[in-house]
């Protein structure tokens, strides 16, 4: 299979297609129902501007003013340093788009329709809200402030979720976001996990659907973004809970514990259009992404997992704009070689195979790329 990991340009024409079926579709009476998936052709590049396997981390102990293992969000949220962590976003972004503008990076970073404007784009921040640990304030506002600041989006037009622990308020409750743009919703599980959305291979050989949030199974988000943290989780799922286990909370969960679901369902669901976007029929290229930043925040981080207080302080973020690849580059560079801690090899490998990738495709000889050297 030949791989195609550069750059793949999103055509006015192909939008402007889009656009009169479109509006074709709204002359009736909208019924959502679920077609069969089609088929992510795997190798094929995601994003137009950035290769799939970039994956690029930032070590810095300046994140923190503390260095406290063990302790609530509460307390974390009191040792976080807002203007440090925005400063090295922009180096990640920097790094991950190969720019040295600032503008520049991030605009590569999100893209959009061109029939669309900026302040109309609707955006999905899917976080973690089980248990005890959760991403920091100045993590989520950061993103945020990009959005609304630098692209345009209107504040309103944002909205951060889980669906599945969030419910009953839990996400305002456990996680006040500070520093956020006017606007931004705290959704807890923006409606829940509802609509049927189709779930492609190799779960159930690609011909089963699974609940999802309806807000993406009904195509009503332009951009998703995964902020993930850094946990360990069962050995069916690799050992570990990165940016793909984070839609456990964009689909149901129930499925990916039943016997025939583990990798199998996890992979698939992150196959899906409800989080990769339109996919073209004949030729299996995303279209337009829907998923354009991942995530992980590892400012602090467990081996064990996914419930308890952290048991290191990593003072670590990474980023990626396809979450297979991140996942596994953290997952073996980072927890396995750099923690010693273990992980389900066999999964790991699977979160590129599976994708049309291997460990050999990687770029800088397979490591994560330092944004420290580059400078904002």
């Amino acid at each position: 299979m030949k791989k195609n990991v550069g750059l793949n340009g999103i055509s006015r024409r192909s939008f402007l297609k889009s656009a009169v079926a479109g509006a074709a579709a709204l002359s009736v009476p909208y019924v959502f129902v679920p077609h069969g998936a089609v088929a992510y052709e795997p190798g094929k590049s995601i994003h137009p501007n950035i290769s799939p396997l970039r994956v690029v981390g930032i070590h810095d102990p300046n994140m923190t003013s503390d260095l406290q293992v063990g302790n609530s969000w509460s307390d974390q949220e009191k040792l976080v340093r807002a203007e440090v962590i925005g400063t090295d976003f922009d180096r990640l972004a920097c790094a991950l788009a190969q720019e040295k503008q600032l503008k520049v990076a991030w605009q590569k970073i999100f893209v959009k329709s061109p029939d669309k404007p900026w302040s109309d784009v609707v955006v999905a921040i899917k976080t973690n809200n089980i248990s005890s640990q959760h991403t920091r304030s100045p993590v989520i506002a950061k993103l945020c402030h990009v959005l609304t600041d630098v692209m345009g989006v209107k504040g309103s037009n944002i909205h951060i979720y889980d669906g599945m622990h969030g419910l009953r308020g839990s996400l305002v409750r456990k996680t006040p976001f500070k520093g956020l743009p006017e606007g931004v919703r705290i959704e807890n599980d923006w409606g829940g996990i509802r609509t049927p959305a189709s779930v492609p291979a190799p779960w159930r050989g690609g011909t089963s659907t699974s609940r999802c949030l309806s807000h993406l199974a009904e195509d009503r988000v332009d951009i998703l973004i995964n902020v993930a943290l850094c946990k360990g989780h069962n050995s069916q799922f690799g050992r570990f809970t990165l940016s793909l286990k984070n839609h456990f909370g964009t689909f149901s969960p129930r499925p990916g514990h039943a016997p025939d679901g583990g990798a199998d369902y996890l992979i698939a669901i992150n196959r899906s259009k409800a989080i990769l976007g339109d996919v073209d029929r004949k030729t299996g290229s995303v279209l337009l992404p829907r998923q354009q930043l991942c995530v992980i925040d590892a400012l602090w981080a467990s081996n064990g997992g996914p419930s308890g207080n952290p048991d290191s302080q990593p003072n670590r973020l990474f980023m990626s704009t396809f979450g297979p690849a991140l996942d596994y580059q953290v997952a073996t560079k980072y927890r396995r070689d750099t923690m010693g801690w273990r992980i389900n090899e066999e999964v790991a490998q699977r979160f590129l195979t599976e994708f049309g990738f291997s460990p050999k495709d990687l770029p800088e000889g397979g490591k994560i790329i330092d944004a420290m050297k580059y400078p904002v």
